[in-house]
């Protein structure tokens, strides 16, 4: 039995990107514009900044980021900490009361209905039941890992039976049941058994968030951000240079198939195989589910990168892309403006017509 983690890797994304490898403070020039770089964990990948700005500013800068990080995982995101909507919203399930919700995650949730129905429910963040039938969250450590098992197809099947994200129920301004102080928010309702996992979207959400903290910072004058296989570019760096992202090469993670050259705000998300997997009687498993089966989706796709503006989207597509695979894959991301770069299990390459004016190998 292996377990394998490949977030280590998009490490190397980053340190591509041009950035130099100065340290804040060297020289005690802290008026410089930098670039100060910060690597931290939070939402369980590697979070690494690259900012360009006075040390001050970017110090400053890269603590907010990281406490915004800290605060969406416990307050919004996690389904562990009951802290968090998303425990609250899964431990509601099939109640007939349901569960408030922020305006904010309503608008999420919402946004994730329309590309689960886009994407013919490739994408979906009722998936919670799978996930954890699994066990994919111990697949990025040794704990249990020996014990592991393949989940039989009955349990599999049950697990399917509970997802879609259809049958989750989202109102607006609704009236809450009871005396509860959160009457008139956002309310939603799953139906039992049914838990959220908001994994596949939770980074991209992050990335665009992160983005309109920059906005809000004009003093700084640009910065690369990465959370595992999703990157934000923004602004411009001092000498004028793009940013420069690498593309993994899935057949071989520590290495690159080529670079994406990005000018201003851009989010870069890819989904692969070969992020988080384990091996069982010789057969390999990958993290990224498919609805229709509960197995690891049969793509023919090693690996797919999403560009587009917006984090969410970045974070959604590539999934959803990955489980669809070139054809239908890049049909749904064209009509989200979004371009697509596909690399299949032979080593061959596929991507949208967009795509060839930021990519070289």
């Amino acid at each position: 039995m292996k377990r394998y983690l490949g977030c280590m890797f998009f490490a190397l994304m980053v340190l591509l990107c041009g950035c130099g490898r100065d340290v804040p403070g060297e020289g005690g020039d802290r008026g410089k514009e930098g670039p100060w770089q910060r690597v931290d964990t939070a939402m369980g990948t590697v979070i690494q900044q690259t900012v360009y700005g006075a040390q001050e500013t970017a110090e400053l800068f890269s603590e907010d980021v990281m406490e915004m990080l800290y605060q969406m995982e416990r307050e919004e995101l996690s389904w562990r900490l009951d802290t968090s909507q998303v425990y609250r919203i899964n431990r509601s399930a099939g109640l007939e009361e349901g569960c408030a919700l922020s305006e904010e995650l309503a608008g999420l949730l919402e946004a994730c209905q329309e590309l689960s129905v886009r994407s013919e429910g490739a994408f979906d963040v009722t998936l919670g039941r799978l996930t954890s039938l699994w066990n994919i969250d111990q697949w990025s450590t040794e704990e249990n890992m020996t014990q592991f098992q393949i989940p039989s197809g009955k349990e599999l099947e049950a697990a399917v039976e509970s997802c879609g994200s259809s049958k989750m129920k989202i109102v607006r301004n609704a009236e809450s049941a009871g005396t509860e102080p959160d009457s008139g928010r956002a309310r939603i309702w799953l139906p039992e058994g049914m838990r959220l996992d908001l994994g596949a979207v939770g980074k991209g959400l992050a990335l665009s968030r992160i983005s309109r903290l920059l906005e809000e910072r004009e003093e700084m004058g640009g910065a690369v951000i990465s959370l595992g296989g999703s990157v934000l570019t923004y602004g411009v760096k001092p000498d004028g240079s793009p940013w420069k992202v690498g593309i993994v090469d899935p057949a071989d993670p520590s290495s690159h198939l080529g670079i994406l050259t990005l000018e201003g705000q851009w989010c870069v998300s890819t989904s692969g195989d070969y992020e988080r997997y384990v091996e069982a009687d010789g057969v390999r498993y990958h993290h990224i589910l498919d609805p229709a089966t509960g197995y690891p989706a049969q793509s023919g796709v090693g690996g797919v990168t999403v560009l587009v503006k917006d984090g969410l989207l970045s974070d959604g597509l590539s999934t959803a892309c990955f489980i669809l695979g070139p054809e239908q894959g890049m049909e749904l991301a064209e009509a989200y403006g979004a371009e697509t770069l596909f690399v299949m299990q032979d080593g061959s390459i596929r991507m949208s017509e967009g795509m060839e004016t930021y990519f070289s190998r």
